[in-house]
């Protein structure tokens, strides 16, 4: 099998399901309890969060554990937004955020805010400019993707940040769900207030998740109820989940300093060979785009036709974002960046991480150059 579809989710590393399977049998406590089985939970959380946070350069205070990039996101748009409505209405994010920023926004339209969509240009690229320009003395937060879920362009965040200094009733929150372990930004130096992970975008689990808070920074709860996490986020903690995560993240950091070379020759190869396909078109920029993320349109043919294609030779990619793929619809991202609507709807999006080789992606070129080739001939006729 090769897998080529990381961006929706990643195979957990055998030692993230094992240290998850002996908390959960040796560590099941509730971490609230006041016993010696509660302690020893208590303290596995607390150390699973100073983990995240070295690994991150943040501090363990400002380090909240959820249950991922979804809820994640929704607590910390929707958190700020009802938090600081008094100072102001207006939220500024973009036209390519992920569905779990755009339904929040739209939901806090119906709530009275005003939602202003930043448009990219034709490479999926938003400007500190085009940010710049819709900011009012209104603005209480700006939410922006850090590096794009479907194409994998990488957004200006140290840009963004340092502009958004001159507001300072603005809140900033990223996205980091694609970038984190890959591409690597620091919290404090682009003025981050707020800043989403998942975990089982980095051989994690899923269900594992966190959201950095910056100290200082108020959020309204989006759940009620035993005020975990400090009174943040209700709920009893997920403690092997977490201790999971912080070892699928320690893992991934390592794998980076070791492996990040070979993805990107992998990376290369794929984008190099389908580059010579006539009936390709590639939408992802060559410059300022994650080294794992590849998006592509073919002419002529249906992209989930084109995926079981590949499923049929065993290797397995993906139409748009996971969380929209099964609608069939266009993706939303490439049509803000002027793709016409037939090529959107072709879209297909190659994923790679650490564990992916040179030999995969020469595979994968090979059979993706048969699939076309025998599919186009099909539609001829």
């Amino acid at each position: 099998m090769i897998y080529l579809d990381n961006s929706a989710t990643t195979k957990p590393y055998k030692e993230v399901l094992d240290s998850f399977l002996k908390v959960s049998v040796d560590f099941f406590g509730n971490p609230s309890s006041l016993h010696k089985i509660g302690g020893q939970a208590e303290k596995l959380l607390q150390q699973a969060r100073s983990q995240v946070a070295r690994l991150l350069n943040v501090k363990d205070s400002e380090v909240l554990f959820t249950s991922g990039g979804t809820e994640s996101n929704n607590l910390a748009v929707k958190g700020a937004a009802i938090a600081h409505r008094e100072r102001g209405r207006h939220i500024v994010t973009t036209g390519i955020e992920h569905a779990s920023i755009t339904n929040a926004m739209m939901q806090l339209e119906t709530l009275g805010f005003d939602i202003t969509y930043v448009k990219p240009d034709a490479n999926g690229f938003v400007s500190t400019e085009a940010i710049e320009r819709e900011m009012r003395e209104d603005t209480i937060l700006v939410s922006v993707i850090h590096v794009n879920n479907e194409v994998g362009t990488i957004q200006p965040i140290n840009e963004i940040g340092a502009l958004l200094r001159n507001y300072p009733k603005a809140l900033f929150h990223v996205d980091h769900v694609q970038g984190v372990g890959k591409v690597p930004i620091d919290f404090y130096e682009a003025g981050i207030h707020l800043c989403t992970i998942s975990g089982h975008k980095f051989h994690g689990l899923k269900g594992t998740g966190a959201l950095f808070i910056r100290e200082g920074v108020r959020l309204s709860p989006l759940f009620s109820g035993g005020n975990q996490e400090w009174k943040q986020r209700s709920g009893t903690e997920n403690v092997a989940g977490m201790v999971a995560m912080s070892k699928a993240l320690r893992m991934t950091m390592e794998q980076r300093k070791e492996k990040l070379n070979q993805m990107k020759a992998a990376m290369e190869i794929v984008r190099s060979g389908i580059s010579q396909i006539a009936e390709i078109t590639i939408h992802t920029p060559p410059e300022n785009s994650a080294p794992h993320i590849l998006n592509f349109s073919i002419k002529g043919l249906k992209a989930e036709t084109f995926v079981h294609a590949l499923e049929e030779k065993d290797i397995y990619v993906s139409t748009t974002s996971a969380c929209s793929s099964k609608k069939k619809a266009p993706s939303k991202t490439l049509l803000a960046m002027g793709v016409p609507l037939e090529s959107a709807e072709s879209a297909i999006r190659i994923s790679l991480t650490y564990r992916n080789t040179v030999e995969e992606a020469e595979k994968a070129v090979e059979a993706i150059t048969e699939a076309v080739k025998h599919l186009s001939e099909v539609v001829k006729k």
